[in-house]
């Protein structure tokens, strides 16, 4: 086997190991905050930052479906000069909690993004929302790290590959956007 079958042969094992009511129950958080017009943040580092940015687009564009209201939802990864802000005046542990003490309310959904579950300003963030009622998801690969015990509703991609988990993280965010547009 070359190493190009092996790779998506190791993808496709990886995206088959993530529970399927771990994806829905996201599907139904998320279908109930676009009804209730609830802000959705979300947000990660490096490759989940790129990921984190990517599901807003999925969200607020992607699945805009006739009739339906549209999603309130931002990346906390995109406004570099007041992340760089939080980062250098603060710390870069709290550069998504301060974000949040801004625009957070009580039942707004938060969405940390971690390959491995262990990104101290992710968790940072979920804990806050978590003290301030949101509703916490965690997306996180290898063994779920600190993230997938602190999040309310954790999907986990059962792999060691942090290549491999953003590559499923990217496409569950794909799945459940593409859902929320042409769910009835």
């Amino acid at each position: 086997m070359n190493y190009v079958e092996k790779y998506r042969d190791e993808t496709i094992s990886a995206l088959k190991s993530v529970d399927e009511e771990e994806v829905f129950s996201t599907i139904h958080i998320l279908s109930k905050a676009r009804d209730q017009k609830k802000r959705i943040f979300i947000m990660g580092n490096g490759g989940s930052a790129s990921n984190a940015s990517h599901f807003v687009n999925g969200l607020s564009q992607g699945a805009n479906a006739k009739g339906k209201s549209r999603f309130r939802a931002m990346s906390l990864t995109d406004n570099i000069p007041n992340f760089s802000a939080y980062a250098n005046d603060i710390g870069y542990e709290d550069v998504f909690v301060e974000q949040l003490k801004n625009l957070l309310d009580p039942g707004d959904i938060v969405i940390g993004i971690s390959g491995s579950g262990n990104s101290n300003n992710v968790l940072n963030a979920i804990d806050y929302a978590n003290k301030n009622n949101a509703i916490t998801i965690g997306m996180c690969g290898f063994d779920g790290g600190k993230l997938k015990g602190m999040c309310k509703y954790p999907i986990h991609v059962k792999s060691f590959c942090m290549e491999m988990v953003e590559d499923v993280h990217l496409s569950l965010t794909h799945l459940i956007s593409s859902y929320l547009k042409n769910e009835e």
